[in-house]
């Protein structure tokens, strides 16, 4: 059974920085892309941001600048630095992948799943 895992999620005054981590575990034989969403009270959940596994990265622009989302492949690990953060970010940060998962790569047992995390709650007070 794939699961993710995130962490790091706290209450911290405007201006600070917080880094959340998800790790991914389970029978995993590739993950083709790891992202990062919010869900804030009342608000639609929003994409933060992506990385893929090129490396290439998306961020929506409200983060921009401020955020950094990167990934340990060899620990099937996606963080998400933040810095500057303001009351706007506030909200439950869910990580989300894409990944391939099965018993026997080379049998041909295996398929592709999206898996999401139950959140990480961030708190920023002004």
């Amino acid at each position: 059974q794939v699961q993710l895992v995130e962490s790091g999620g706290d209450l911290v005054q405007a201006g600070e920085s917080l880094r959340l981590s998800c790790v991914a575990s389970g029978s995993i034989f590739s993950i083709n892309r790891m992202g990062w969403y919010r869900q804030a009270p009342g608000k639609q959940r929003e994409l933060v941001a992506v990385i893929i596994s090129g490396g290439r990265t998306n961020y929506t622009d409200s983060v921009k600048g401020r955020f950094t989302i990167s990934r340990d492949n060899a620990k099937n690990t996606v963080y998400l630095q933040m810095k500057d953060l303001k009351p706007e970010d506030a909200g439950v940060y869910l990580c989300n992948a894409n990944l391939i998962t099965g018993n026997d790569y080379d049998e041909g047992d295996y398929s592709g799943m999206e898996v999401w995390g139950k959140g990480a709650r961030v708190t920023v007070s002004s």
